[in-house]
């Protein structure tokens, strides 16, 4: 433990920050299988309402700086090519 006051500070905000990130992280991942989930049902209603949430999810995330705004970049394109995906093979 340290013993400096300012040291005993900064451990104390990291830990706070460390479980804020923690809970945004899983707020994310949780977005992101329930749109997984929804493709698996074949309601486009369903799979449009948790794409459009799990964007803002994601978008929240980098915004706050728990991820990088290139993850969240990667992480939309992934979901709008499985969208597409599905989409393209619902056509044909």
């Amino acid at each position: 433990m340290a013993n400096i006051k300012s040291a005993r500070k900064r451990i104390r905000v990291s830990e706070k920050r460390r479980l804020h990130n923690a809970m945004i992280k899983s707020r994310m991942r949780t977005s992101i299988r329930r749109f997984n989930e929804a493709v698996e049902t074949n309601d486009t209603e369903i799979i449009l309402a948790s794409l459009n949430n799990a964007f803002s999810v994601i978008d929240k995330a980098a915004t706050k700086g728990v991820i990088h705004k290139n993850n969240a970049a990667r992480k939309k394109a992934q979901l709008s090519r499985r969208l597409n995906a599905i989409e393209n093979a619902a056509a044909e």
